[in-house]
């Protein structure tokens, strides 16, 4: 029994090996046998993803270059993942700046320094600490890369603070050709005017100066307040608080108001980060939803309920420490960024619509201020400006919910944020920037054949 059945192995194994050699005589299916394997892409939410022929993380400089250069067809650059829209699939190249890591150079005089673009924004604070600087301003997560908070003009809250794109005073970029640009305001200005918010359309960034301040200490107060108080105390809250926003609690009629300002004070002891940046509130208002989404009177009543029970407390940490928050829940999300003044009537019409018609959400809503800028694809170039970021859980849809509130936005002369889910595209996005002409030559002029274009950029850039 036991001969016959080594018989029988050694059959099927002369088979299949027959088989194999059968198919490689065939000349397409031997170039099958021997392609690579395809690896997938998925962004943090899930919502967007890719199956690219190729994915690269280039060692140095030169590498880098002759990547681009050899690529046969797109090539997309991508960080952490962090973008909601469009920006990163391809069926092509995925270049990955994982090895142009950490802090490069920097001057005590100037409080200036130079890092790698591919950076997370996580590593940052730290080793600017160590050389007696921070950041002036952070988004309220540091998930992202550096080269990807700067191409979306990712940005944190305060009247007198701009983007991160804002700070940047010098670039290196890596064109479609190969070719290395060291770009400031006197070497290729146009090209540095762009590339401070390219959506990765104009080349590879590798290296990126940052205009800092001193090493400081942030305070972060929270409370709970009627949200129709805190809008009415709009210019109080934003003249008397360094950085202030507030997470809008739908279905009710409340906001976290959230505080951040610099002090002296001894830091605090460390924290669950669970219950940071109202994390821990957020998962209430989850449970909460779950069970009472059917009953909406009792719903907003018990919403409303939960200022008798929250309780949160001060914390004081390095800047930033206190700036970015852990978020523990996936969701996806569409931001759009109005003139400053227009702020709160926005907000409370998307209110009004989430209560008129029922609208199926439950994450807060983000209400935050930015400081103009003259960058030309900035959401906030020329103008003060109000963000205000929608969200969905990533299990539930999110299509139907931001259709409904996108057209508000519209009405306020609204700029989408670049790495949020939106739908518009050039003809529509034109008559938003001033100096939208100037982005597109300085495009054409870098890359003429679209090697760094998909399909959703070409659609909001008007190309071909």
């Amino acid at each position: 029994m036991a001969i016959h059945l080594s018989r029988r192995r050694w059959l099927q194994h002369t088979g299949a090996a027959c088989a194999l050699l059968a198919l490689s005589a065939n000349p397409a299916l031997a170039q099958l046998l021997r392609a690579p394997r395809l690896i997938p892409w998925r962004n943090w939410s899930g919502a967007q993803s890719c199956l690219p022929e190729a994915r690269l993380a280039p060692q140095s400089l030169d590498e880098l270059a002759q990547a681009i250069r050899q690529a046969p067809g797109r090539v997309r650059p991508v960080g952490s993942g962090h973008s909601f829209s469009a920006l990163v699939p391809t069926d092509g190249t995925l270049l990955s700046l994982g090895y142009f890591n950490g802090l490069l150079d920097h001057d005590p005089a100037t409080l200036q320094a130079e890092f790698a673009a591919g950076t997370p924004m996580s590593a940052m604070g730290a080793a600017l600490k160590a050389v007696g600087q921070a950041l002036p301003n952070m988004a309220d997560i540091d998930y992202q890369t550096l080269a990807g908070a700067i191409a979306t003009s990712t940005h944190g809250t305060g009247v007198g603070f701009g983007s991160y794109s804002s700070r940047v005073t010098g670039l290196q970029l890596v064109t479609a050709s190969g070719e290395v640009l060291d770009c400031d305001s006197h070497r290729h200005p146009e090209v540095f005017a762009a590339a401070r918010v390219s959506l990765g359309a104009l080349g590879v960034a590798t290296r990126i100066r940052l205009q800092n301040r001193e090493a400081f200490r942030l305070r972060e107060r929270q409370w709970i307040a009627r949200t129709d108080e805190l809008l009415e105390d709009v210019e109080k809250n934003t003249r008397e608080n360094q950085h202030w926003e507030m997470l809008v609690i739908t279905h009710s009629d409340y906001a976290l108001s959230i505080a951040l300002n610099e002090t002296n004070d001894a830091v605090t002891a460390a924290q669950d980060p669970a219950s940071e940046g109202g994390n821990e509130f957020v998962s209430l208002i989850e449970k909460l939803d779950k069970y009472g989404s059917d009953f909406p009177a009792a719903r907003r009543a018990l919403l409303n309920s939960l200022r008798h029970v929250a309780n949160f407390d001060e914390r004081v940490g390095d800047s930033y420490e206190i700036f970015a928050n852990v978020r523990n829940v996936r969701f996806n999300e569409m931001e759009y960024s109005v003139p400053a003044e227009d702020g709160p009537a926005c907000l409370r019409e998307i209110l009004a619509l989430i209560r008129e018609r029922d609208l199926r959400t439950w994450f807060p809503i983000e209400y935050r201020y930015v400081k103009a800028d003259d960058i030309p694809l900035s959401m906030f170039e020329g103008r003060d400006s109000c963000s205000i970021s929608v969200h969905q859980h990533y299990s539930m849809d999110h299509h139907n919910f931001f259709a409904a509130i996108e057209p508000i936005f519209w009405k306020y002369a609204g700029r989408p944020h670049w790495g949020k889910l939106h739908t518009l595209n050039a003809r529509t996005l034109q008559p938003l920037y001033p100096r939208w002409k100037a982005f597109t030559e300085v495009r054409q002029a870098l890359d003429p054949t679209g090697k760094f274009l998909n399909g959703h950029l070409a659609s909001i850039l008007g190309v071909g």
